[in-house]
């Protein structure tokens, strides 16, 4: 049984992500209720390393199909609540709930601006051959500090990220558990050619 009191973490920054793709214009196309928002266990207990990630659940152009070396191939479907989800954004707990509150703002952008425009389940598609962060990454974040903090001076209720300021200790020692949403990351499964009669 669940403690009442236990911090939602999927739930509180499900709020967070709707709110600001509710204020700002560069995320208005992002539709959370078809964003699977989920934690994973970090391996190891140190603040460096992978903090969030998005994974996209279509392919180039919403597709649900991608060959490679000849092979066709699909991903697994997620299914919450009865919907099919188009991405899973996974926060990786306790490290990313021990970064500064700068940090984390700047990572919640980073993760949504990687959500393609088309809303198609792929990813934003970036000029040039480095499409995912353009040639660099710190250009990027740089721009998602804009992001954040064009969002903060539009003084959305702070209770929506109020904890962002907690570390996960802090959250620990308040609520005594953190729950939310876990889910495997979706394999790729090879579609069989279907074979001439």
């Amino acid at each position: 049984m669940t403690d009442r009191n236990a911090f939602d973490f999927s739930q509180a920054m499900r709020a967070l992500c709707e709110d600001i793709t509710q204020r700002h214009s560069a995320f208005s196309h992002i539709r959370m209720r078809d964003v699977a928002v989920t934690f994973a266990q970090a391996r190891r207990r140190v603040s460096y390393g992978l903090q969030a990630r998005l994974t996209p659940m279509r392919f180039e152009q919403g597709s649900t199909f991608t060959s490679k070396d000849g092979q066709q191939w699909t991903v697994q479907r997620l299914v919450v609540d009865g919907r099919e989800m188009l991405y899973i954004l996974t926060f990786y707990l306790p490290r990313f709930l021990d970064q500064s509150f700068h940090e984390k703002i700047v990572t919640v952008f980073h993760e949504l601006y990687h959500i393609s425009p088309e809303f198609d389940g792929d990813i934003r598609r970036l000029s040039g051959h480095f499409f995912v962060h353009s040639r660099s990454q710190k250009q990027y974040d740089r721009q998602m500090a804009v992001f954040a903090d064009e969002y903060l001076r539009m003084a959305p209720p702070q209770r929506l990220f109020d904890f962002l300021g907690c570390s996960f200790r802090t959250l620990l020692r308040r609520h005594g558990a953190v729950v939310g949403l876990q889910v495997p990351i979706p394999r790729l499964i090879p579609v069989e050619s279907r074979k001439s009669a």
